[in-house]
């Protein structure tokens, strides 16, 4: 799926946008899927569904109605899909992980996030790695475009490079916030990179690169399908905060026995008690997200 140079950027860059992960008819599968629960979400007006964890499934943005719908998460979707299971299980996104850190890799957890035109979704700076720290840190996590991602509808940012250095605190003055401190956002902001594309693509973006979006400012929906691959030596410290009934599925290769672990030092992360972690990084609110 990769070649070397690709293999290459995203070893010193932490991040690698590829075209073409999913079949056109893959690609339409997704879309119509999430449009159908769109059109169910304007007959709710709080979180609705159940995770096996007794959460909501289905996470609404403030200011959802159903004249104006902003659905924003959908966990574990594919739980409830088989378009998104195939897409997880089995698909050119999986080969794409797995050329990165194969040859085993296995499920962590997936989540749909949608940013629908005029909703005020953000996502605030954080990485990936505090929330769900494994024995080592290869884990991927791929954000399928399930929409055209363009720079006005709220492209992921990230900050190129960051996936080499310090893992940051997301807890301040004893809460936890799930986004990094305002000093680190405010650098972010400056070194961001935008990574947009056409449907069907996806980005690859290691565990520990910083990065987070701003709000969609388009009439065009921004939905992306984020799945979390590990490698299969890689064993979860932490309950999952998207709980999955197919998590440690292995999608590629085999499950030898064996646990890796590298050194590192990160604080334990909170599960979330509503909907997502966007009600945690609700919590804080710098001037910027």
């Amino acid at each position: 799926m990769l070649s070397e140079s690709q293999k290459a950027f995203f070893w010193e860059h932490g991040y690698l946008v590829v075209e073409d992960a999913v079949s056109a008819e893959q690609l339409e599968q997704l879309k119509n899927t999430f449009s159908d629960w769109v059109e169910d979400s304007r007959q709710h007006d709080t979180a609705y569904g159940t995770l096996s964890d007794g959460r909501p499934r289905f996470d609404l943005e403030q200011g959802h109605d159903a004249d104006q719908p902003a659905l924003r998460r959908v966990s574990s979707p594919e739980e409830i899909s088989p378009h998104y299971y195939d897409v997880m299980a089995d698909s050119g996104v999986t080969d794409a992980v797995a050329d990165l850190i194969g040859p085993d890799v296995k499920l962590h957890h997936s989540k749909i996030n949608s940013k629908l035109p005029k909703s005020a979704t953000v996502v605030k700076w954080h990485q990936d790695f505090p929330f769900t720290p494994h024995s080592n840190d290869d884990l991927i996590t791929a954000l399928l475009m399930v929409d055209e991602v363009t720079m006005e509808n709220g492209p992921l940012e990230v900050w190129p490079g960051t996936h080499k250095g310090t893992i940051h605190s997301l807890w301040h003055e004893g809460q936890f916030t799930g986004a990094v401190d305002d000093a680190i956002t405010s650098e972010a902001l400056e070194k961001r990179i935008y990574c947009t594309g056409k449907a069907g693509s996806v980005c690859l973006m290691h565990t520990r690169l910083l990065h987070g979006s701003s709000q969609n400012q388009s009439d065009a929906p921004r939905t992306l399908y984020i799945t979390v691959y590990s490698a299969a030596d890689a064993a979860p410290l932490t309950p999952s905060p998207v709980p999955s009934e197919h998590m440690g599925m292995v999608v590629r290769g085999t499950d030898k026995g064996h646990i890796r672990s590298v050194p590192f030092d990160v604080e334990r992360p909170e599960l979330p008690k509503g909907a997502s972690f966007f009600v945690q990084q609700k919590q804080q609110e710098p001037d910027h997200a």
